[in-house]
């Protein structure tokens, strides 16, 4: 018979779980931009809003004295949002492979602009991104067994300070967060989510569902949750607009398979006649 974990670890297992999952979110959108030589399927100010909100958190963090790691990790999200920066000014100025190749106007066989390549995946998409995320998740658990066994006892009134520097901080990165998944979302209704990687959204739900839990796993004290509801509105909101743009992936791809299926029905006829 299995032994009930207590929220202690619970909370502690989620935690490792959220910070596994925030290492790697960003992974699958650079090598995607690095593969496809273009990061067109960003929004730039996606990319400044999430940016900002990670200075926020960076600097919130040093304001209330965390532990070096989460300081650490701040600064490493910071870093990943400056790559990605780099990357779609980076390929803008670069020449594009289209570019690059000599296209006979006079030849109707030849494309004008050549789409580029959707770099094939290992596995499909309804076994890749399920498979890579509960691999993730695995490793958070791993983490959390290696490093962090002892029994961690979590008072039913912990000690709670409201400090309103901490708090603004907290709600201006909360506020930084939910803002700059509007621009992304209105830009891939331009790009149908071309170029735009599938599993950074899938890590970055999984990484706030996790981290929320951990909150919660805590204490459900009103107070405790009071201080930390600027990270609460800020990672479960954040869930809902991402699930917004998974939606978009899902309608774009099953519009795009219809249009192929009309496309290929209207050759069929064609050959025919």
């Amino acid at each position: 018979m299995m032994v009930p974990l207590s929220p202690a670890v619970m909370s502690n297992i989620a935690g490792y779980m959220s910070i596994a999952t925030w290492i790697v979110v960003y992974s699958p959108q650079i090598w995607e931009n690095y593969q496809l030589q273009s990061g067109e399927g960003l929004s730039v100010p996606f990319i400044v809003l999430w940016l900002l909100g990670d200075i926020t958190n960076l600097f919130g963090g040093i304001m209330a004295k965390l532990l070096p790691t989460m300081i650490i990790l701040a600064v490493y999200y910071t870093i990943c949002d400056l790559i990605l920066l780099f990357q779609v000014y980076y390929y803008r100025r670069k020449p594009s492979p289209a570019a690059r190749t000599h296209i006979d106007p006079n030849d109707e066989s030849t494309p004008l602009l050549p789409e580029p390549k959707q770099p094939k995946p290992l596995l499909p998409p309804s076994l890749e991104y399920p498979v890579m995320l509960g691999f993730v998740l695995l490793s958070g658990v791993g983490a959390w067994y290696i490093t962090d066994q002892d029994e961690v006892k979590i008072p039913e009134k912990p000690e709670v300070e409201l400090e309103w520097k901490s708090q603004l901080l907290g709600w201006m990165s909360a506020v930084l967060y939910l803002g700059s998944r509007i621009p992304q979302i209105v830009h891939n209704y331009k790009t149908r989510c071309a170029g735009l990687s599938l599993a950074m959204f899938f890590f970055a739900i999984s990484g706030n569902i996790t981290y929320v839990l951990s909150i919660f796993f805590t204490s459900m004290n009103p107070r405790y949750i009071l201080a930390n509801l600027p990270w609460l509105a800020g990672s479960g909101l954040t869930v809902f607009l991402d699930l917004f743009v998974l939606a978009q992936f899902a309608v774009f791809n099953w519009q795009d398979k219809k249009k192929e299926k009309v496309f290929a029905s209207d050759e069929d006829d064609d050959e025919e006649a």
